[in-house]
């Protein structure tokens, strides 16, 4: 039995993740991976170096934390470098380097083009909270507070969980649940109860192996299937066809 939210009864508290969920920043974080990652495969290989491709992007990268997902690519080319620490420098060649060199690309991209929400969204979480239901951000982004403040959606939320928050507690990413669980306990809910919003197949795994109530992926690039058997319990183009209009 469903509510007019589109979600099982007894849900108490919804987990949003950010890009690709609530804002349409997930395509200009895929271009700033990929502008960053062409830039240092080429200057490995040259000009014939296999570029960066949308596969890439959602296998290795889409919904991890930064450090993740360049570690994880890189392992996919045979790749190894030195870790280097969270305040590496851009230029620096090290995981952490190239994760703060596509920061930086990012946040070119943000303040040149703004950020945009997905307006279903915003009605859809509206609903939600005027039906009684806490809420809470989950994002591995370390920029969801100021991209919140951007679109003026801080105050949708009762507990943000992102990057920042993730390392000053030591949660590993997605697909971990571990993101999604600290939201939990810091809105006072089981898992149980509490559904999750993901777009990222690394999002569906750990919405599955955190054992929410429900899990619905967001599919914005044609992956239902692919969303479907990471986990989704259902998937929707918009948050707007579960219903709730507020």
């Amino acid at each position: 039995m469903t509510t007019h939210l589109g979600l099982p009864g007894g849900m108490t508290a919804c987990l949003f993740d950010l890009d690709g969920v609530v804002t349409r920043t997930a395509v200009v974080h895929a271009a700033a991976w990929k502008a960053m990652f062409d830039a240092f495969l080429r200057g490995r290989g040259g000009a014939d170096f296999p570029p960066f491709t949308d596969s890439d992007y959602e296998r290795y990268v889409d919904g991890r934390p930064r450090a993740d997902g360049v570690r994880s690519f890189l392992a996919s080319r045979g790749i190894e470098l030195p870790e280097g620490t969270p305040d590496d420098p851009p230029e620096a060649q090290t995981v952490n380097g190239l994760g703060n060199r596509k920061n930086e690309a990012l946040l070119a991209k943000i303040r040149t083009d703004g950020v945009e929400p997905y307006e279903g969204s915003l009605r859809y979480l509206r609903a939600v909270r005027a039906a009684g239901l806490a809420t809470a951000i989950v994002s591995s982004s370390a920029n969801t507070r100021e991209v919140l403040r951007s679109i003026e959606a801080e105050r949708l939320f009762d507990v943000r969980i992102d990057g920042v928050v993730a390392r000053e507690r030591g949660l590993p990413g997605k697909p971990h649940p571990d993101t999604y669980l600290a939201a939990a306990r810091d809105l006072g809910v089981e898992p149980s109860h509490a559904a999750v919003f993901e777009d990222a197949l690394a999002g569906m795994e750990a919405g599955r192996a955190g054992h929410f109530g429900y899990v619905v992926g967001v599919d914005r690039v044609g992956q239902a299937d692919a969303l479907h058997a990471h986990g989704a319990d259902r998937v929707v183009k918009d948050l707007a066809e579960l219903g709730g209009e507020a």
